[in-house]
């Protein structure tokens, strides 16, 4: 059973003073690390948090008192018949764990909380709640149905084409209902239909996961659309990533048989009685719906002439309906899902439609994208629109499909004729810029599409901007391209016949997306889905889960396993990942270090190297497959001793204190290996003098002390003399290249780097009309095999330096999850401005400097029960005013220290505008 989520709801609490006038105090966001609507949790001891504002400074909590009972009637009442924590004599207000009497299947949980605080004690809260899934499997009722079968239009081949199935049934109730909530397993993706009522606004769902370890499923409370006396249910399922894109390579490619479903729809009557609607032979089913076919790489087909209206209402004729079969279960565990479900995000309408020829228009979205076209249309019956999909256009304005290999991309939507008809699909998604439309009856403008973005339904937590245009495009890129490969796993890329969740491609780059959107538990769904993968023996693939059945044994991409799990704690202060993961990282770790590790302690074996580093010029990468290899026991080694130093950390903290020792002795010898085996003291550089290479040793604090100085020399001379000011780093190097030339000395080059419009630079996308990230430096001449324009492992540590150097907001290492917030924005010539935020588990953190040609000026704002180390440019404390005033005589604000030309202060919470001159 997971234990690792926490559970938290918006609600408002005013603070009263104590013997003083009335606090303006709040506790509010009461976040949910789960669905956004509770229903359904398999957690049997979450943990609840709650934010606290106010306009006042140095609020701190001292005290807080939960109160969860079992009907809302009892919680008003003051009545915690689940748990009464009483008052409870600390600060914690982010991950309080549930202590209270043992959950069971189906509870319902109202919950409110009070805080005291240095300004007061608050009222109650207003109540929250969530209710508890189906926590065994002995809880199912009913049996597995499907249809295991091909129907005559349906064809199992290299692009198999599969129908998807419409399951119905009518029941009675024949009471009052009370409540009533229906809990569904469909596999691969669903929708849900209650009495002709779509059920919730999710798409897409349930999250995808290897089907033979786990499957998520999903509560909804249907309580309004259920009526006494006769009722109709409904369910239509698509193919997803069970019945698998691509049948005819077993040896790669896993699936798990035909669409299968499991439904339990559980009825509470007012006289006290429960009846349970369940899957089982008395359902229908037919593949002879208008899905004629869905796929996530070729697309769907939908024949409106094919529709049944009617199909999921009570009345329907189904006498042609086949009777459901049983079908076997799939052999994962059954799981709540917890993380977002993926759902339209937004809508964008195109900047413009042109004919290409008559009948054939260009749709230009004006942004790469990812979800699908909604179409307006009117013609008559039989009449065929064809859309497919593209990143970009060729030279003669036509879309370029070259980039998504084999997959065909492509929908069709026939006409029943008779009207306006309004149509999208419903289990499948695009990336794309551009999607041409062929056979469109009469004249197609904008207004007869719609851009439906689709992305798991995560809060956006980060704002940010500068007054370098580049940088606001890049993250404006970066913003898409990170939000288009949310699929409820972290995709690669979203266009070609891939879209796999590889695990090189976001080490670092989770870290950074952790600063735009609330990510949290989606990495920590993708923890399970690595753990799930892992082997026996303690190998972990390359892609998790693993669709592919690729293990290639490696450190660099497999270590994204230690490394996401770094991430939860740093920014969420969440350590259960790690606790529950510790064990296998530590197999993962052995088994390497057993097969791979040399009497040198050299780490032998390494799959990718610096994958993706650029050409030297663009046109030396003109017409380059990019998939190549170039295996490094340097970079295997250094990273094998920088996650040695991860697992001390996660040893001391998951109370492992055993196994320190061990991993530092050996820390010591795999660095004493790496220097002896790979170090050209002469030379000052690491291997053959790779830019990467020297970064890593860099970075992970492999050399020698008095060589630091040399290297550094060395990174430089090969950044501002052979690249002529640009980087030369693949997807490992980039990671640690801004931050390197940061933290040991050189910003102004990093700024450069960041700033660059020319090759190979993130500013030469931007120049080249990118609007996300592309997969290669040299996207615009490289062949196109494997040229991905929405890929994000090539934004590195990039957004992470964003916000912390730039915008100078970043968590404290020893308290994590931004209880101690450290601001030391970067000051360097051409950058005026930074104005960022981000929403941490406390509150919204804000960061507002300008610097004009004496003055300095910064807005920040600290979140309630926080505190904040800033470090103000000024040559004296005497040079720094708060609100008008000096800073020894503004409340909150305490003068620390001198640290070159920084002053430095700790902040209590609250809005703070200081001037320094």
């Amino acid at each position: 059973m997971k234990n690792y989520f926490y559970i938290s709801f918006i609600i408002l609490l005013s603070v009263l003073g104590s013997g003083q006038a009335a606090a303006n105090v709040q506790l509010e966001n009461l976040r949910c690390e789960m669905l956004q609507n509770p229903e359904g949790i398999d957690v049997t001891t979450p943990r609840l948090s709650w934010e606290i504002t106010g306009k006042q400074r140095n609020i701190e909590q001292t005290a807080y008192q939960v109160l969860v009972a079992s009907t809302p009637e009892k919680l008003a009442a003051n009545e915690g018949d689940l748990w009464n924590s009483g008052k409870v004599n600390a600060s914690q207000s982010v991950h309080v764990q549930y202590a209270g009497k043992r959950l069971n299947s189906r509870d319902e949980c109202y919950w409110k909380v009070k805080t005291w605080t240095s300004n007061g004690e608050s009222s109650w809260s207003a109540p929250a709640y969530w209710s508890m899934g189906l926590l065994h499997y002995g809880d199912w009722v009913g049996r597995w149905i499907g249809m295991d079968k091909l129907s005559p239009w349906d064809q199992e081949e290299r692009f198999s084409r599969l129908s998807a199935r419409y399951f119905r049934k009518e029941f009675e109730a024949p009471k009052e209902i009370k409540k009533a909530k229906v809990y569904i397993i469909g596999l691969g993706l669903y929708e849900l239909y209650l009495n002709g009522q779509r059920i919730g606004d999710q798409v897409l769902a349930p999250a995808p996961t290897d089907y033979s370890e786990n499957v998520k499923y999903n509560t909804f409370d249907v309580t309004k659309q259920l009526k006494s006396g006769k009722n109709a249910i409904g369910t239509v399922l698509g193919n997803g990533r069970f019945y698998t894109m691509r049948q005819y390579k077993a040896y790669k490619n896993k699936t798990f048989g035909y669409p299968k479903m499991l439904l339990n729809l559980v009825i509470e009557y007012t006289d006290g009685t429960t009846e349970k609607i369940r899957t089982d032979e008395s359902w229908k089913v037919t593949a002879d719906g208008p899905i004629r076919t869905n796929n996530e790489y070729d697309g769907e087909e939908y024949d409106a002439r094919k529709e049944m209206p009617g199909w999921n209402a009570v009345g329907f004729d189904a006498g042609k309906w086949l009777q459901a079969e049983y079908v076997q279960e799939p052999t994962g565990e059954f799981e709540a899902q917890m993380n977002e479900h993926m759902k339209v995000m937004e809508t964008l309408k195109p900047v413009s439609v042109k004919q290409l020829k008559p009948g054939t228009y260009i749709v230009d979205m004006g942004q790469n994208m990812v979800g699908w076209l909604k179409m307006k249309v009117q013609g008559k019956s039989g009449d065929k629109v064809t859309f497919r999909f593209a990143e970009v256009l060729n030279e003669k304005g036509e879309v370029a499909l070259e980039n998504v290999r084999d997959a065909k991309v492509t929908d069709v939507y026939t006409l029943k004729g008779g009207g306006e008809e309004v149509w999208e699909p419903s289990f499948v998604f695009h990336g794309f810029r551009y999607v041409e439309v062929s056979g469109f009856p009469g004249k197609a403008t904008v207004n007869n599409f719609d851009g439906q973005v689709v992305y798991d339904a995560m809060q956006t937590v980060g704002s940010f901007k500068t007054s370098n245009s580049i940088i606001n495009q890049v993250y404006e890129n970066s913003y898409w391209g990170i939000r288009g490969n949310y699929k409820g796993m972290p995709l690669d890329c979203p266009q070609r016949n891939e879209r796999q969740p590889w695990l090189g491609d976001r080490p670092t780059i989770a870290y950074g997306e952790s600063f735009i959107f609330d990510n949290g538990k989606l990495y920590a769904k993708w923890l399970d889905d690595i753990q799930y993968a892992q082997k026996a023996d303690g190998s972990i693939p390359d892609v998790a889960p693993a669709f592919w059945r690729y293990y290639s044994d490696n450190m660099t991409w497999a270590g994204t396993y230690l490394m996401v799990a770094d991430m939860l704690h740093q920014q969420y202060g969440n350590v259960k990942p790690i606790e529950k993961h510790y064990p296998s990282m530590k197999k993962w770790l052995q088994y390497m270090q057993n097969l791979y590790m040399d009497e040198n302690y050299i780490m032998t074996k390494d799959s990718y190297g610096d994958w993706c580093a650029p050409p030297a010029t663009i046109e030396d990468g003109r017409g380059m497959n990019a998939n190549v290899k170039y295996p490094s026991k340097l970079i295997s080694t250094a990273y094998h001793y920088y996650y040695l130093q991860m697992m001390q950390r996660f040893a001391r903290l998951t109370g492992n204190e055993g196994d320190m020792a061990g991993y530092q002795a050996l820390a010591e010898k795999v660095r004493a290996g790496f220097n002896d085996e790979f170090f050209n003291a002469e030379g000052a550089f690491y291997g053959e003098n790779k830019l990467t290479d020297n970064l890593l040793a860099l970075y992970f604090g492999l050399v020698p002390e008095e060589q630091k100085g040399a290297l550094v020399n060395t990174i430089v001379q090969i950044i501002e003399v052979e690249n002529k000011g640009h980087l030369s780093t693949g997807v490992v190097g980039t990671q640690w290249i801004m931050r390197s030339l940061t933290d040991f000395g050189r910003p102004d080059l990093a700024y450069k780097l960041a700033t660059n419009t020319t090759y190979p630079s993130w500013g030469y996308m931007v120049a080249n009309g990118a609007t996300t990230i592309w997969e290669l430096w040299n996207g615009n001449t490289a062949a196109p095999t494997m040229n991905s324009y929405n890929h994000v492992m090539m934004l590195g540590d990039l957004v992470s330096w964003y916000y912390e150097d730039l915008a100078g907001i970043k968590s404290s290492r020893e308290q994590t999850g931004f209880k101690l917030i450290e601001m030391k924005p970067l000051l360097v010539d051409g950058l005026d401005f930074v104005n960022a935020s981000y929403h941490s588990m406390y509150g919204l953190i804000k960061s507002d400097w300008k610097k004009e040609k004496k003055r300095f000026t910064w807005k920040i704002s600290v979140p309630a029960n926080t505190k904040a180390i800033v470090y103000i440019p000024a040559s004296s404390e005497k040079n720094v005013t708060e609100g008008g005033k000096k800073t020894s005589s503004a409340t909150g604000v305490k003068f620390l220290r001198m640290e070159g030309d920084r002053a430095v202060y700790e902040l209590g919470s609250g809005d703070y505008n200081f001037v320094a001159k």
